[in-house]
């Protein structure tokens, strides 16, 4: 009598190669940290087994630019996880779908696109900080400083890093917010202060943090989630909100128009605004899209409302191209290089 074993293998593998076909691949294009990938795929897929993401991933700006340079062509399915700004760019360049998710009337009203027919929807909130390393502080004999203002002291001449707004989301939040809190002149005016005391403009919004808990710099101006991870993992940090307030942004999401993966896409941003999706989101950022899910986070203000700006993200999506054409001609020689 002939094994039927290497038979009944081989059609279990036959099987499970096809079933692999048939699952159909989004192309995601996002501005996640690395360390949140991970988590947010497998929750995804763990609810669609049918449907596999492939990310495709870098800072705000690059991310920004790669989809305005594809309108014609576009090569991503889905955007998950980039600057509300840059979606509402998009947007004016109709390269968005409409498309109104399941418990889209859970959400907050400011966290998705007003029309009946949304093209984006948000996430989560994060948040500008200072990342103050007081080991470095203290051997260069620098205060801590409280307000913006502040950073343009002389004392702080050689100890700031902060994020490049052409290529950082952060960076671009700061510059936005210091513009609509001082006003364009007083906000150009302290920027030029403040150059004087930057060391160089990196192409990460993360990367002052982590240059400042690493005693590279001794001043980050950075994002709050970041500070917030490394001072859990014990770097001599301190996070400062400054008293003037922090700009912040939405992440958000949407689907690319003409995808061809509709059905696909749209379990993709059903997921994006579920209770699973935010829960996941508030163990990066105090502040998600969906009411009553988000709890405190270790090292953010406990009332996180409070430190953030009146942020006009209409103004600041019709102004992108004219602030960063305006800070490359000012700054741009001491950004790193790419």
């Amino acid at each position: 009598m002939l094994n039927k074993t290497p038979l009944a293998v081989l059609l279990t593998l036959a099987a499970a190669a096809a079933g692999a076909q048939a699952r159909t691949e989004l192309t995601v294009y996002t501005a996640l940290e690395l360390d949140q990938l991970k988590a947010y795929q497998a929750a995804f897929e763990r609810e669609n087994p049918d449907i596999a993401i492939r990310w495709v991933r870098d800072s705000t700006g690059i991310i920004t630019a790669r989809l305005l340079a594809e309108k014609e062509n576009p090569q991503a399915d889905v955007i998950w996880g980039l600057a509300a700004t840059s979606l509402m760019l998009m947007d004016q360049h109709d390269m968005l779908a409409p498309y109104a998710p399941a418990g889209l009337d859970q959400l907050s009203p400011e966290f998705r696109d007003p029309r009946e027919t949304p093209r984006w929807v948000g996430m989560d909130a994060w948040l500008g900080v200072i990342c103050y390393n007081t080991v470095e502080a203290e051997k260069h004999g620098l205060s801590k400083p409280t307000s913006w203002q502040d950073l343009t002291r002389p004392e702080y001449r050689g100890h700031i890093v902060m994020p490049n707004p052409a290529s950082s989301g952060t960076g671009f939040l700061d510059v936005s917010a210091w513009l609509q809190q001082f006003g364009e002149e007083k906000g150009w005016a302290y920027m030029d202060a403040l150059h004087q005391n930057i060391v160089n403009y990196s192409h990460s919004g993360s990367k002052p943090c982590v240059q400042a808990a690493s005693g590279e710099a001794a001043i980050g101006i950075s994002m709050a989630y970041r500070g917030a991870r490394l001072k859990q993992q014990g770097a001599p940090l301190e996070l400062v909100f400054p008293t003037e307030g922090v700009g912040w942004e939405m992440e958000a999401a949407a689907i690319v128009k003409g995808t061809g993966k509709d059905a696909a896409a749209r379990k993709l941003l059903d997921f994006a605004i579920s209770r699973d999706a935010n829960e996941l989101y508030n163990q990066s950022f105090a502040v998600v899209g969906l009411p009553g899910v988000a709890q405190p986070v270790q090292y953010f203000p406990e009332q996180p409302a409070a430190v953030m700006i009146d942020n006009d993200f209409a103004w600041a999506a019709g102004q992108r191209e004219a602030i960063l054409s305006e800070w490359q001609r000012r700054y741009d020689g001491k950004s790193e290089a790419r």
